[in-house]
């Protein structure tokens, strides 16, 4: 073996930590495909933050010979799954080659490398098993993210974790903290156990963040499957069952997870509502669960030339870089679907994954009100959708396909395909408003609003995830007044939708028009006020404070289990020229 790794910058001495970060998707830079959504446009920012406060750090993950997928058009302009191979010149192949274990068999790994100066991050390992010593099944393993076969999938966690763990081993680096960002590594868990023969041990070495209280990230697998593909690194059942605690026939990844590392986190403060509510009935069974709410990378993410502008209060001048964002996204739209869009009309960006709790067809729950609104003259709208389903998610696509047809006969709706990170950094740069609508408690944190605000895009959303950390009604932002707890799902809807068209007829699109200066008002306080806890260097010093320094874990109960809202400077609020 060739490539030999010591940390490849100067790390700071309050992070000197050796932390191994394993992820299973990475949304670092355009060119380089590996995530499907908000989890991976987390862990990119983690990863630049890391890089930026020189952390010790490292990174593991897959590289998807396929990506994802690529999102393209039917001949009808509806939707379609596109499995393209990826090709990646600025990737090192390192020559690393050993084996791991898979349903009985060896399967060959290989290990590609991203250094820290090709996108400004923490480094990063990436494993394959598309090499010529694999059969064509072995190969499919590192193929496609998220592959809908299930026993893919569970070889993947294999891959994950085991083979992350051994390549450290083999570069002779050696974390003192394992990150599980999600419990698709959780095979390390096993791996570690199986070493060190002590789950106390293990505990001090791992932890854990939970990103959705939404059953598709929390999932079952059968103990009978599990076992036979070796996702127990060769642990007798009957000791796994010990250590997690778990008799039945399917294992519990989330809660497998919660009850072998030392510490867990949740990803907003209403999300460690939710998981306190959710694993109520394992206290004491189960980690102490704390939360670090979600950030991005502000340095990546932020429109610079408009952060200038504002901080000259040049309001002229934050108005005309607005109006470039407008247009540079309204290229692509006339682009994609021949639509031409004026810079000076108010509009409405939804872009984010799509999945049935994020409601990306509520605008058109009452097609009266939604007519009303993008049919008025006077104070015109335009509307733009963007996001990509899991292609297998058919009801998802189906939501997608309908607001293709739907729109179709608007010359001021649209829908974009190909939701990544070029594309929604222009949607972000070009949106007046940027839409969540999801129904509460469902959205563990969110972090498209944060990038869109640090774009001069106006947040309006129902308050779940990290907004209610950052929304300050009518000041930085706008709410969406949720429904009354309990309500069926379509009764919900009902209530929301309407209280967002009204929202939008009689308060947003009247101050756009009517009153241009406290719309430039809004936009300066968000952009300021999104600064700088929403940034994720926060939240990557936060990690190194709260989860991997030595003290963390002593009294985390009193110090935060229960925590105070971060102190929130108020927004100054700053008079502009009534006319622009």
């Amino acid at each position: 073996m060739s490539f030999s790794f010591s940390h490849p910058y100067q790390y700071s001495y309050e992070y000197s930590r050796p932390v191994a970060y394993f992820c299973m998707e990475y949304a670092i830079h355009q060119p380089l495909k590996l995530y499907a959504g908000g989890l991976g446009f987390l862990a990119g920012s983690h990863m630049r933050s890391a890089f930026e406060l020189k952390q010790n750090m490292v990174g593991v993950g897959i590289l998807w010979k396929y990506g994802y997928y690529d999102q393209v058009r039917k001949s009808d302009q509806t939707m379609d799954v596109l499995f393209q191979e990826k090709i990646y010149g600025f990737l090192i192949n390192t020559d690393i080659k050993f084996t791991i274990k898979v349903s009985g068999h060896d399967v060959w790994v290989t290990v590609y490398y991203l250094p820290p100066e090709v996108f400004k991050t923490a480094p990063l390992f990436l494993l394959s098993t598309d090499v010529p010593e694999n059969d064509y099944l072995a190969k499919t393993i590192s193929h496609k993210l998220y592959d809908a076969n299930p026993e893919t999938a569970i070889a993947a966690a294999i891959l994950l974790g085991v083979g992350g763990a051994k390549l450290f081993e083999i570069l002779d680096w050696k974390p003192e903290i394992y990150h599980l960002n999600e419990s698709h590594a959780l095979p390390l868990i096993f791996h570690l156990y199986d070493q060190l023969k002590d789950i106390g041990k293990v505990r001090e070495k791992v932890v854990f963040t939970n990103h959705t209280p939404e059953q598709a990230g929390n999932p079952e697998s059968d103990f009978l499957l599990l076992e036979k593909m070796g996702f127990f690194c060769c642990i007798p059942v009957t000791e796994v069952r010990m250590i997690t605690k778990m008799q039945g026939r399917f294992l519990n990844h989330t809660l497998a997870a919660l009850r072998l590392s030392g510490i867990a986190n949740g990803v907003s403060k209403m999300h460690l509502e939710t998981l306190q509510n959710m694993w109520q009935p394992y206290n004491g069974d189960i980690c102490s669960i704390i939360s670090i709410t979600n950030s991005q990378n502000f340095t990546y993410w932020a429109d610079h030339e408009m952060y200038q502008e504002a901080s000259n209060n040049n309001m002229p001048g934050l108005q005309k870089r607005k109006s470039q964002g407008k247009a540079n996204l309204f290229e692509v739209v006339a682009d994609q679907t021949g639509e031409i869009y004026d810079e000076k009309i108010f509009t409405i960006v939804f872009g984010k994954r799509f999945a049935g709790y994020k409601r990306a067809d509520l605008l058109f729950y009452d097609m009266e009100r939604f007519n009303t609104i993008v049919n008025n003259t006077a104070r015109p709208v335009q509307i733009i959708w963007a996001g990509k389903p899991y292609p297998m998610d058919y009801t998802a696509i189906g939501i997608f396909d309908k607001i293709v047809n739907i729109t179709k006969t608007y010359k001021n709706c649209s829908i974009l395909v190909g939701y990544e990170l070029k594309l929604s950094k222009l949607l972000k740069n070009g949106a007046d408003v940027w839409l969540n609508n999801p129904r509460l408690t469902h959205e563990a944190s969110g972090t498209s609003g944060m990038a869109a605000a640090m774009n001069g895009a106006i947040n309006v959303s129902t308050p779940d995830g990290w907004f209610p950390e950052f929304a300050k009604d009518k000041i930085n932002s706008f709410v969406i007044p949720p429904a009354p707890p309990g309500l069926p799902d379509h009764e919900q809807d009902a209530v929301e939708a309407k209280n967002l068209y009204d929202l939008l007829e009689k308060e947003i699109i009247p101050m756009y028009y009517d009153y241009p200066a406290r719309w430039l008002t809004l936009i300066k306080n968000s952009m300021q006020n999104i600064m700088s806890y929403f940034d994720s260097n926060r939240m990557a010093a936060e990690y190194y404070e709260k989860m991997y320094s030595v003290n963390a874990r002593q009294n985390v109960e009193k110090k935060y289990v229960v925590e105070k809202k971060p102190e929130m400077k108020e927004p100054t609020i700053i008079t502009a020229p009534e006319e622009m």
